[in-house]
């Protein structure tokens, strides 16, 4: 008897120790099916690995995403603090509509927890694609600018990747949120815009009752102006102070407040791939202003739509480690995703075997700075499930971009995604306290 009930202790113990560590190997959990039920995801649920839909690791221990997640914790329990997440992209990020999904989970899912709306650029004043969660209205006549598209030598590009530039000696910009679940008010408010000697006083008429303070920062090539109350409309002019012909150029608008909460900055170009963000001048300086916590690559389509041949994997990989390694220049704690790109075909009509080969790169710059992989490519199916995404009306007819019903089942399942890292260090942490 006393042999058996050693054996069974032995056992238990043996068994506990083995599933605590395989845990705390970040490779070897496994995740439920859905974090929480979603209907949307379930009626298209032939078209979805359910599988690769989490945010995986492929090294033993990310100690980054554990600082995130206990920051998440304490953010929630005490309401005290703020992060700050980054998501970077091509089209599909400037079009904001999944990305927008998550930001309205994020600012909505936890009472008292409202962030703010953070950076954000006038798209329609550059005549492009603008998001539909916001407007930015002007009498005046701009010429935009895209990092993608046009360097000219009196432009250095920031965060945004774009610009905007006006001649007239007096200006008029108008900002209100629009068709929006979430719309935080602002007390404080940064314009990007040249760098150096700033030309222009600015008047923000029934509201300059509000303002208490403006900060210029040339060097910085940005102003701050703060308001006694909130706000979550603006109306502001540029008048010129100078007699000497110049132009004012803005990179984009970052809207702040002192509320609790994710702020979720997403930032996109159309047509950019990594190589633009790595060309912009003052990335680096503008991230260094409002670091991340949280910082999600959504960039790659367009590095590699080309043939087979003429991709470069190499290349692709020492653009995105340059990437990474900046991000950590400016928080060595941060939290990076990495999100393979979707299956596209190239010209309408060629599968893009790229895709994997992006994906193999992902996985082991994921696995050498300890960081998580969105798998989209798996999500979708893979080769050629573009096709299937198409037929069923989730992709667009050039097979590269979504339909709205697409980009919403892909905000779904980014936050099913982010729901199931949540349940997994909850897991851990329970786990650790038992141990």
């Amino acid at each position: 008897m006393e042999k058996l009930l050693v054996f069974i202790l032995l056992f238990i113990i043996k068994t506990t120790f083995f599933w605590s560590q395989a845990f705390d190997d970040l490779r070897n959990y496994n995740h439920p099916e859905f974090a929480k039920s979603n209907s949307e995801i379930s009626e298209k649920k032939s078209l979805i690995n359910l599988d690769c839909n989490q945010f995986a690791f492929f090294s033993e221990k990310s100690t980054n995403w554990l600082y995130l997640y206990t920051e998440i914790q304490k953010m929630i329990a005490k309401k005290d603090r703020k992060l700050n997440f980054y998501h970077i992209g091509g089209s599909h990020i400037q079009a904001d509509i999944y990305t927008h999904d998550f930001r309205t989970f994020l600012q909505s899912n936890w009472p008292g927890l409202d962030g703010e709306r953070g950076l954000v650029f006038p798209f329609g004043l550059a005549s492009t694609n603008n998001p539909s969660n916001y407007n930015f209205s002007s009498p005046n006549n701009w010429t935009g600018f895209r990092s993608v598209s046009a360097r000219p030598e009196d432009l250095q590009y920031g965060l945004t990747g774009a610009a905007i530039k006006c001649a007239d000696s007096l200006i008029v910009v108008n900002f209100k949120h629009m068709r929006s679940l979430v719309k935080p008010p602002f007390n404080r408010l940064r314009i990007y815009h040249n760098t150096g000697e700033f030309f222009y006083d600015m008047n923000f008429g029934s509201q300059e009752l509000f303002v208490t303070d403006t900060y210029h920062h040339a060097d910085l090539g940005y102003s701050e102006i703060r308001f006694s109350d909130k706000m979550d409309s603006l109306d502001i002019q540029f008048i010129r102070t100078c007699n000497i012909a110049t132009s004012l150029e803005i990179y984009g608008f970052e809207f702040l407040n002192d509320l609790p909460g994710i702020t979720y900055n997403a930032i996109g170009i159309n047509g950019a791939g990594l190589y633009t963000y790595l060309g912009n001048e003052h990335f680096l300086r503008d991230l260094k202003i409002h670091p991340p916590d949280f910082f999600a690559f959504s960039l790659g389509t367009n590095d590699a739509y080309t043939s087979y041949e003429n991709f470069n994997p190499q290349k692709y990989k020492e653009n995105l480690e340059d990437m990474i390694k900046l991000i950590l220049t400016v928080n060595p704690k941060c939290a990076i995703l990495l999100t393979v790109p979707n299956d596209c075909l190239l010209n309408k009509k060629h599968i893009n075997k790229n895709t994997n080969r992006q994906r193999e790169v992902i996985y082991q710059l994921a696995a050498k700075y300890e960081q998580a992989v969105w798998d989209f490519y798996g999500i979708m199916g893979e080769l050629g499930s573009s096709k299937s995404w198409k037929e069923n009306g989730l992709m667009q007819t050039d097979y590269v971009h979504f339909t709205a019903g697409g980009y919403h089942i892909k905000g779904s399942l980014l936050i099913d995604a982010f729901l199931k890292y949540l349940l997994q260090f909850d897991t851990l942490s329970e786990l650790k306290k038992l141990n």
